[in-house]
């Protein structure tokens, strides 16, 4: 999250950025939040940059260790089915439900991160329906420059789950 909002926050005009900097200050030490990070990387130092990249190398070659014994990982592309887009209001105030909690739109990018912030390559596969009709994924996760890996996974999920079909309503 620091890295991904170090990237974002970097076209944000002044005015937010200095909010985000007076807000970044308030938080406490021990906040690991998600939203503490995503405060922190949003006005993230180069110093700071370099040791978070330092951090993400370690992690690289963590995947690369579980690499050599398993050929991808699956785990949830997002903590929820597909949903209704929002768009009434700016992405950064969107909210999201999830058992019946709201959350800040942006907590979604925990899953994807797994695989973002190493660099790894990750498919993204449909295996079954919400109980409203919407998709529900996965996301594969291969080993580094392995995207074929992935790819040829996700079509061996649809072979077993029918692949993706346009929910009812959205087929065009």
């Amino acid at each position: 999250m620091r890295l991904l909002l170090a990237v974002v926050a970097a076209r944000w005009p002044a005015d937010q950025y200095k909010q985000v900097q007076i807000a970044a200050e308030a938080l406490k030490p021990d906040d690991n939040s998600l939203v503490a990070e995503r405060t922190r990387g949003a006005i993230l130092s180069h110093r700071d940059w370099m040791a978070t990249d330092a951090e993400r190398a370690r992690l690289q070659q963590q995947w690369s260790e579980l690499f050599r014994e398993w050929d991808v990982v699956l785990c949830p592309s997002m903590p929820t089915p597909a949903f209704p887009h929002n768009q009434s209001v700016p992405d950064f105030a969107r909210h999201i439900e999830i058992d019946g909690k709201e959350y800040p739109y942006f907590d979604q990018l925990v899953w994807p991160e797994i695989a973002t912030t190493p660099g790894l390559p990750a498919t993204a596969a449909p295996i079954d329906r919400s109980e409203t009709g919407l998709p529900i994924g996965v996301q594969i996760v291969g080993p580094y420059l392995e995207d074929r890996t992935t790819i040829a996974f996700a079509e061996l999920i649809e072979r077993e789950f029918g692949g993706f079909v346009p929910p009812p309503g959205y087929a065009g």
